[in-house]
């Protein structure tokens, strides 16, 4: 630590936007970010255009030091990282393991920023699956990290509620910011000698698994309030899915609507002027937002201007 106008020497691990609101914090507060570890600049898109990480950008626009290892566990890695002498590591979804040379870095300790309220939803994709199950609440954890994923010592925690209609993005979009604020709230607490550990209880362990293709697939034998999750926990990316005509098609911004059918399940009953409306195993699924393969994501009062739906048709 340093006992001059810096309080921390930090190095900061993250790649996606999600990470992005935390960087900027500590480079406006009192602690010397040393430098910046991201993933590799990788092919994005139709084009394979070679993309940097959002979190590569922001630092390079501050003259940040960035490194790009291709695994932060390789001896060149770890001798720089050593090198820097920091305190603290801060990590966000920065998207590699850290092995356990690499956490014995930090002269203090490694800190990671997780998108759950631990020890719920440890693992990869917390808000997609806080959104899948619909949880009415989610939150941030500041935690001590140890090799373990996601089990090391809880020291904040800071809650966040889900709305009926909350998607993916703005969820993530929430987060981020309530993630910067929880961790500069606790480099406060541990600047002042008042951050404590707490060892996370044996109750109520989840996991939060990566998202695999096979659930992007919109099943209309669930009910509509399950399906109303499932499009709304993969909006912007990757969109959930079903099949129209043979055409795999993304649907957005869904609605419950009240009333039942008799109709089999994935029948459009209703098209239009600014909406869909389909069953479901249980109850009625609107939706409002519609992407065809190849276009743009468009209201469904704008898609229907060309393209032309048929009632009673079979969707999936």
């Amino acid at each position: 630590m340093d006992n001059g106008s810096n309080r921390f020497r930090v190095i900061f691990m993250g790649t996606p936007e999600f990470a992005v609101p935390a960087l900027r914090r500590l480079m406006e507060g009192p602690d010397e970010v040393l430098a910046v570890v991201t993933q590799p600049d990788r092919p994005k898109g139709r084009g394979r255009k070679v993309v940097a990480p959002p979190v590569k950008l922001e630092a390079e626009k501050n003259q940040l030091k960035v490194l790009q290892p291709q695994k932060v566990g390789d001896q060149e890695c770890i001798e720089i990282l050593k090198a820097m002498e920091p305190d603290l590591f801060v990590v966000c979804a920065f998207g590699q393991i850290l092995p356990q040379r690499v956490l014995d870095i930090p002269c203090i300790m490694p800190i990671n920023i997780h998108g759950s309220l631990l020890p719920k939803y440890r693992g990869a994709a917390p808000m997609q699956w806080a959104i899948l199950n619909g949880d009415r609440e989610t939150g941030i954890t500041i935690m001590k990290m140890d090799a373990g994923m996601d089990t090391g010592p809880m020291l904040l925690k800071r809650s966040l509620t889900i709305s009926h209609d909350t998607t993916l993005g703005e969820l993530s979009r929430e987060m981020a910011i309530l993630g910067a604020d929880a961790l500069m709230e606790a480099l406060d607490l541990l600047d002042k000698g008042l951050l404590k550990e707490e060892e996370q209880p044996d109750e109520g362990i989840t996991y939060a698994p990566p998202i695999k293709k096979e659930q992007l697939k919109i099943d209309w034998n669930q009910n509509a309030w399950q399906i109303h999750c499932q499009i709304r926990a993969f909006d912007p990316k990757p969109g959930a899915w079903t099949l129209i005509e043979g055409n795999r098609v993304r649907f957005f911004s869904p609605m419950l609507i009240e009333g039942e059918s008799d109709k089999k399940p994935g029948t459009l009953l209703e098209v239009g002027p600014d909406r869909l409306v389909i069953s479901c195993g249980q109850g009625l699924l609107g939706i409002r937002q519609i992407q065809w393969p190849g276009k743009k994501r468009l209201n469904v009062s704008d898609f229907l201007r060309g393209k032309t739906l048929k009632q009673d048709i079979r969707l999936g």
